[in-house]
């Protein structure tokens, strides 16, 4: 089941087409979430009693809108709505339990003008243990390819996996690079780096990486792309002719910015596209 949380946003809108499109390529149903936050409005000596029936009111509006555009674009595809009570991280990292997929806004209707990606998004892509795709508001046109960032260690290959089928349901080229820039040594200058097996390290890493799946998805056209260069900024250019840009999420810590990783991080910060983070 693919799940997409949504809050009446333009980016929420965006990611409700994208869910549905996934979901119809994908043969999965599809849940639209919303989630009843009353916390706000409870603060103060005389919370209003009225404030429920209307977030629950508002709620069932913004659910009903959503379903109809799906149903609008792709009738045969099974859609359930759900309202949750409880805060919107919260409830989507709860409903991920039950999801092959999540997709979320990059930036709701709470969050900080001019701010690319919201708290929610970014909690939900730190938590959630299935892929997370998080989605801009603004419309970009149809095609490009998909796009997945490799390191040289196995916590990568589930992103590469998801990368790999993504490609092959969207019959779309597969990029898969692994970029990766010098240290810079204050304290020791001297050391030195022999760059042609910098660059043969590289190679062989997204070779290696690439055998593993290839078998298993012989029609999907492979793109190796081994660059010296920051994996951010590598990633983000490739993200402006992708249709969807994949990376894997590698923190370890109890804070939501250590959990994403700093490449995912940066990547939901700045990429072009759609970003799907898939941990580990």
């Amino acid at each position: 089941m693919i799940i997409v949380g949504v809050d009446g946003s333009v980016a929420a809108r965006a990611a409700v087409e994208w869910a549905a499109n996934d979901a119809f390529r994908a043969g999965e149903p599809l849940r639209i979430v919303y989630a009843v936050d009353r916390s706000p409005y409870q603060i103060g000596r005389y919370p209003d009693a009225a404030l429920p029936d209307v977030l629950l009111g508002e709620g069932s509006r913004i659910l009903r809108e959503a379903e109809t555009l799906v149903h609008e674009r792709l009738p045969t595809i099974e859609v359930t709505t759900e309202d949750v009570e409880g805060k919107p991280a919260e409830v989507l990292r709860e409903q991920a339990k039950d999801a092959t997929e999540i997709v979320v806004g990059s930036r709701g209707l709470g969050g900080f003008t001019g701010a690319l990606l919201g708290s929610v998004s970014a909690h939900v892509a730190g938590h959630a243990h299935c892929p997370v795709v998080v989605v801009r508001g603004e419309p970009r046109p149809a095609g490009g390819e998909v796009v997945v960032g490799v390191d040289d260690s196995q916590e990568c290959l589930p992103a590469l996996a998801y990368a790999f089928e993504q490609a092959k349901l969207r019959h779309r080229p597969l990029r898969v690079m692994h970029a990766w820039q010098l240290p810079v040594h204050a304290f020791a200058p001297e050391i030195s780096y022999d760059m042609d097996e910098v660059r043969a390290a590289q190679h062989r890493t997204v070779r290696d990486h690439v055998a593993l799946f290839s078998g298993d998805y012989p029609h999907v056209e492979v793109v190796e792309d081994a660059q010296c260069a920051h994996p951010v900024e590598a990633l983000t250019d490739a993200s402006q002719r992708a249709e969807l840009l994949v990376v894997g999420s590698h923190g370890r810590g109890a804070l939501t910015s250590i959990l994403l990783g700093s490449v995912s991080r940066g990547v939901l910060h700045h990429a072009h596209c759609p970003v799907a983070v898939v941990r580990a």
